[in-house]
C-alpha cells in the first residue's frame, strides 16, 4: 500500500511488536484519563465465531471491490491494532494504531423500508424469540435468507461510506478493513449492534411468530435454550436456585445460664510499612501508575492482573488498588491485548 510521509517520501515500517507497545500505552493513558476504549481483542485465528459475526466477515469477503485490500485488515485486527470500536445507528467509529494513531469512520446506509418489510414477511412465525434470534440459532433457509446478497440484512459496497484519516490514497486503506473485520468480531459479543447499524428493530422479526411464515420453522433442538446458552449470551451466571429449607418443628430445651469468661485483649497491631510511592516515568506521555478498573476496562480478567502483581510485575504504591507502570507491566498489557 503506497503511502506517502510529508517529505515525498515512504512510512517507515512499524514492527508488530511496537504497534501493540502503542497501542496499550494509548488504552492505558485513555484509562487514565477516564475515558476508557473499547479494544477488539481477537483470540485464536478466527475472526469471529458465531452466525452473526462470521456471515458480516463472509459478506464482505464475497465482494470484488474489497479483495485485495482485506488481507492486510485481517493482519490489523488480529495484532491488536483496533484500539476502540464503538457502533451506534448507522455509524461505525474506530481508532486504529498504525505508524500512528488513526481515526476510522465506517458509515451504512440504513436497510430500505420495502427490503425490511420483505425481510419481516419472509420471515414471519419463524422466529419464537429474541434469544433465540440473536443466538443464531434459526433454520437454515432463515439464515440464507438473511443473508442474501442484495435483499439481506448485510450491506452491499454501494451502501458503506469508508473514511479514513490516514494519507493513503485508497478508499479502503488497511486501517479500514481492520476496523471492519473488528465489526464482526464485536457482533460475536453483542449481535443486536447489527441491527442497531442498520436502523431496525430485531423485534420486528418476532412480532407475528404466531402467524404462516413462508420460510421453514427451526428445528425443536434449535429452540431449545439452556443456561449455558444464555449465560453464554448475555454475559451473567444461572445457577440453580437451592432449595428452600423446610423448618422442622422442635421442643424448644430448658434454658440453661451460660457464663462466657472475658476475652483476653487482642495484641496491638503493628501499623504496616508505607511502601515505596511510584517512581516517576521518562516519558511524559506515558501514566506513572494504573488502577484495577482501568486494567478492568481494557479487558484483562483480575486473575491475570493478580498474577502479573505477585510476579512484581505491577508494583503496588501505597495506595489500594493503584500499581505502577513498568516496561514489564507495558509489555505484559501489550501481549495480551495482542494475543
Amino acid at each position: 500500500m503506497t503511502k506517502y510521509s510529508t517529505y515525498g517520501g515512504y512510512q517507515p515500517y512499524v514492527r508488530v511488536a511496537d504497534r501493540r507497545a502503542k497501542a496499550a500505552k494509548e488504552l492505558a493513558a485513555r484509562s487514565a484519563k477516564g475515558n476508557p476504549a473499547e479494544p477488539v481483542v481477537i483470540t485464536g485465528r478466527a475472526i469471529a465465531h458465531t452466525f452473526w459475526g462470521k456471515s458480516w466477515c463472509e459478506n464482505l469477503e464475497r465482494y470484488s471491490d474489497f479483495a485485495n485490500r482485506l488481507p492486510r485488515g485481517r493482519t490489523y485486527v488480529r495484532n491488536g491494532s483496533v484500539i476502540d470500536l464503538r457502533v451506534s445507528k448507522g455509524k461505525v467509529e474506530a481508532s486504529v494504531m498504525g505508524s500512528r494513531l488513526y481515526k476510522v469512520t465506517v458509515t451504512v446506509a440504513p436497510v430500505l423500508p420495502a427490503r425490511w418489510a420483505e425481510l419481516r414477511r419472509d420471515c414471519a412465525g419463524t422466529v419464537d424469540s429474541l434469544v433465540e434470534l440473536l443466538a443464531g440459532r434459526l433454520s437454515t433457509a432463515v439464515m440464507t435468507r438473511l443473508c442474501e446478497r442484495t435483499t439481506g440484512l448485510f450491506p452491499q459496497p454501494s451502501e458503506l461510506t469508508l473514511r479514513c484519516s490516514c494519507p493513503d490514497y485508497a478508499t479502503m486503506c488497511k486501517h479500514v478493513a481492520a476496523t471492519l473485520y473488528g465489526i464482526g468480531a464485536r457482533f460475536d459479543l453483542r449481535p443486536e449492534l447489527l441491527f442497531d447499524l442498520r436502523g431496525v428493530s430485531p423485534a420486528d422479526l418476532i412480532t407475528g411468530a404466531s402467524s404462516a411464515g413462508m420460510l421453514g420453522k427451526v428445528a425443536p433442538s434449535a429452540r431449545a435454550l439452556d443456561d449455558d446458552d444464555l449465560s453464554a449470551m448475555f454475559g451473567i451466571d444461572l445457577d440453580d436456585a437451592p432449595a428452600r429449607p423446610v423448618k422442622a418443628s422442635v421442643t424448644p430445651p430448658s434454658p440453661t445460664v451460660v457464663v462466657t469468661p472475658p476475652k483476653a485483649a487482642a495484641p496491638k497491631a503493628k501499623p504496616a510499612p508505607k511502601r515505596e510511592p511510584p517512581a516517576p516515568t521518562t516519558d511524559p506521555d506515558m501514566p506513572e501508575t494504573i488502577t484495577s478498573q482501568g486494567l478492568l476496562d481494557l479487558g484483562i480478567p483480575r486473575t491475570t492482573f493478580q498474577n502479573w502483581i505477585s510476579k512484581g510485575t505491577l508494583p503496588k504504591t501505597d495506595v489500594r488498588g493503584v500499581y505502577r507502570m513498568t516496561p514489564a507491566g507495558w509489555e505484559a498489557i501489550g501481549r495480551f491485548l495482542g494475543c
